[in-house]
């Protein structure tokens, strides 16, 4: 059997090493149109940032190295321009020696990958105007750092390249802005679990330009929408990337919308002996099952593995993407994973949500932090998605909430999961676990929550009560709330309204629910806030460094143009 892989890197040189381990018969062809086959692109900001100090590390495999290891073909600087899928051939241009030929293929891999969108603006000075996604380009921004010594940056798209950017950036000493036409930062997080991230990168010196595109590039500016025009000596575009199919255009080789390579669960596409993996391919999220193009190296990596064992006859079904992702901003960790409010809403899913503030270790063992846990469960309880962002400890969080849902576990899956426990590791209820116990509760109908963008349009007959010390309270409150600590509720019952309904907060929740046990028990109607005054103020803060009022904030499932 002759294979032609398009592409290397996770997709085309993960399926490679596979088939030749599966069959040490077969013929392997690998066309890559760039130089470099395996490459850790993830890396790629930190060593312009200086924190990876050597090139070489980013480079997992070299063309010789690969073949030596594998005894694939392997063929750099060969673009493959058309595919003829009748006659079961590949056009390819050897830029190396200038030429175009022609070559034959029984099974074909397609793993082109996705190349950065470059937005249709005018714009002056590019030689400092910059996208990130291969080792060339990575070379071309150190080069220029290094030579023109730039003071500004400005950084268009905050998804996860662009943050990563932006603090590598700032730790070369630049001030560095960051534009973002959604109303928020990482489009994968819900907006009510990033104003903690906004509130972090003013506080390391970034400028956030939020709800607001870039509409032209002069010499020494960005000019944004909102008429800001915002120094630049270096532009690093980050919106986003498109499938680099082009060359796939009179195949025959179905393709999706945005030029997403449509394949079905065995990652086959609509053409005899052709299949394609990674970044160019439309894939079914694994909650939802809406379809989606999610260009990350994790599922890329698997669907390597299982499309050189569909080749070779061990069917392998692909069930779909959870977008596990996470970031490191500075010093905090953003993860995310499975379905977020934004989705849900589009696909018409009913869904409950809370969110918890855990320590990372035991409180009484120095060094602890605290992460904000946010989670989306169907009303029976069933987990769609997860969002934690905190400092330490979120990566293994979020992989165990990324295992619940593929497993698909509930929310009382979560309360029984018996997690490793040390003092300096974690607590004997580990932040999964009290995700799980609070989302319970709102389940079986013992706490109903109230979430802070209700804040704003709570009703007339709403009775504020702070249930923290009095110390707290005189530090700061919600509006007019009235303050009855936790520990004095019961003897001062007779000083709260029969005729409203008590909607109940403390710092983060945990005495909120205490304090609404004893009130339900005494008659009262309640609701908690989740995420308690902690979560409000990370809120507050981030709207009023914009000039929002808190009762402009919607719920994280409403449309973004609205």
């Amino acid at each position: 059997m002759k294979t032609v892989i398009v592409g290397g890197v996770a997709g085309g040189a993960g399926a490679a090493a596979r088939l030749r381990r599966n069959d040490e018969k077969a013929q392997i062809i690998m066309m890559e149109k760039g130089e470099y086959i395996s490459f850790a692109n993830c890396g790629l900001p930190y060593y312009i940032g200086d924190v990876i100090t050597d090139r070489w590390e980013l480079l997992l495999q070299t063309p010789e190295s690969f073949h030596a290891r594998f005894n694939v073909d392997v063929r750099v600087r060969n673009e493959v321009l058309s595919v003829d899928t009748k006659e079961k051939t590949v056009t390819v241009l050897d830029h190396a020696q200038n030429k175009t030929y022609t070559e034959s293929y029984d099974k074909l891999i397609l793993s082109p990958g996705a190349s950065p969108i470059v937005p249709a603006m005018e714009m002056e000075g590019k030689e400092r105007i910059f996208t990130l996604r291969s080792i060339p380009d990575t070379d071309r921004i150190k080069a220029y750092v290094s030579e023109h010594a730039p003071k500004t940056a400005v950084v268009i798209g905050g998804g996860y390249i662009g943050l990563e950017m932006a603090d590598n950036l700032c730790h070369l000493g630049l001030k560095v802005s960051v534009v973002e036409a959604a109303p928020h930062v990482i489009a994968s997080l819900d907006e009510d679990m990033s104003h903690e991230v906004h509130n972090h990168l003013r506080a390391k010196g970034l400028d956030l330009h939020l709800g607001a595109t870039a509409q032209r590039i002069t010499a020494d500016a960005v000019v944004l929408s909102d008429g800001n025009q915002v120094p630049a000596d270096l532009v690093i575009l980050s919106i986003g990337v498109r499938p680099e199919t082009g060359f796939l255009r009179d195949s025959g080789v179905e393709l999706g919308p945005r030029g997403e390579i449509i394949v079905d669960q065995y990652l086959k596409t609509n053409v005899p002996d052709v299949y394609a993996v990674g970044d160019a391919i439309g894939v079914k999220t694994f909650g939802a099952g809406a379809a989606a193009v999610i260009p990350l190296a994790g599922p890329a990596n698997k669907q390597a593995r299982m499309v050189a064992d569909n080749l070779c006859g061990i069917p392998r079904a692909y069930h779909g993407t959870q977008g596990t992702a996470i970031a490191k901003v500075f010093d905090l960790t953003v993860a995310v994973t499975g379905e977020n409010e934004t989705t849900l809403a589009r696909a018409g899913i009913s869904y409950k949500k809370t969110f918890t503030i855990s320590a990372s270790h035991a409180g009484y063992y120095p060094g602890g932090s605290t992460m904000i846990v946010k989670l989306l469960y169907t009303p029976e309880g069933k987990v769609l998605g997860g969002q934690i962002v905190g400092r330490d400890g979120v990566d293994k969080r979020m992989d165990v909430l990324a295992g619940a849902i593929r497993a698909g576990m509930s929310v009382f899956d979560l309360q029984e999961l018996e997690l490793s426990y040390a003092p300096p590791f974690s607590s004997a209820k580990d932040p999964i676990n009290m995700a799980g116990y609070v989302a319970g509760n709102v389940v079986e109908g013992r706490m109903t929550p109230f979430f802070v963008e209700d804040l704003g349009n709570l009703p007339e007959n709403a009775y504020l009560l702070d249930v923290r010390t009095p110390g707290e309270y005189a530090r700061g409150t919600i509006g007019n709330a009235s303050n009855i600590p936790v520990d004095e509720l019961r003897g001062r019952l007779d000083e709260l309204p029969r005729d409203k309904e008590i909607h109940i907060f403390c710092a983060v929740g945990l005495r909120g629910y205490v304090a609404q046990c004893i009130l339900r028990q005494n008659g009262f109607a309640t609701k908690n806030l989740s995420g308690g005054y902690r979560l409000y103020s990370a809120v507050k803060n981030d709207l009023d460094a914009r000039g929002i009022e808190l009762q402009n904030c919607k719920p994280c499932g409403a449309p973004l143009d609205e």
